[in-house]
């Protein structure tokens, strides 16, 4: 995947894991029908009886998949397309050939997917409050601990790993400021507004770890990372 590629992509949802078995595959298409309704009513609106419905299923069969009722289904909802989502992101890093690259695909596919993401848009703009309890102080702190954990593994190669986990957490603070205070000037999901940002704000705090072959010397003595 390239730059010129991925600005000819046609977004979608993160990919879903649909196992083999029928329990999987049931729980799997109840999921799938709880995701189309939280992105037509929200999900406040969504009743189990619904999902049911959509699913083409009884109620007690949704039940029995969750037995921790309306709860536990929108939770496992969540992780699961958490998971694809963070998937193609790590995807689009590991794709790169230098930091600059890494950064900017990361976030051009973290903003795209999350644009497209039909139930993600309808929380963001009829039930922000549910976003609530992973954003205060605290908790967003644990939120960027995990985009740590999941993104700074697959830095590592091009930066020193000592500062990967510091750098997977500064892109999820531009990242989620951005998706909260949006701004006409910056569109994370274009590239080269990605790819101004991470030049202007990201590279030049890494250049001292960076590897030298990504390094051109110019005739004033700096350095710029090859693209």
């Amino acid at each position: 995947m390239t730059l010129a590629a991925l600005t000819e992509v046609r977004h979608r949802a993160p990919e879903t894991v649909r196992p083999s078995d029928g329990g999987g595959e049931l729980e799997a298409r109840i999921l799938d029908a709880g995701l189309v309704l939280v992105a037509r009513w929200g999900v406040g609106k969504t009743s189990l009886s619904d999902i049911a419905k959509q699913a083409g299923c009884a109620r007690a069969t949704v039940y029995r998949a969750f037995p921790g009722g309306k709860q536990q289904l929108f939770a496992d909802l969540a992780q699961r397309e958490l998971t694809g989502y963070v998937e193609a992101i790590v995807d689009a890093i590991d794709s790169a050939d230098d930091l600059a690259e890494a950064v900017t695909r990361g976030l051009v596919v973290a903003a795209r997917l999350l644009r497209d993401h039909e139930a993600a848009q309808s929380v963001l703009e009829l039930e922000p409050e549910l976003l609530v309890p992973f954003l205060g102080f605290k908790q967003v702190d644990r939120l960027y601990d995990h985009v740590s954990v999941a993104v700074a593994p697959h830095l590592e190669r091009l930066v020193a790993p000592e500062r990967a986990a510091w750098l997977a957490e500064w892109s999820a603070r531009a990242f989620i400021t951005y998706l909260f205070n949006p701004t006409p000037d910056l569109d994370l999901a274009v590239v080269d507004d990605a790819r101004r940002l991470v030049s202007s704000f990201v590279i030049p705090a890494f250049e001292p770890d960076l590897p030298q072959s990504t390094l051109t010397p110019t005739s004033t003595g700096s350095t710029h990372v090859n693209h």
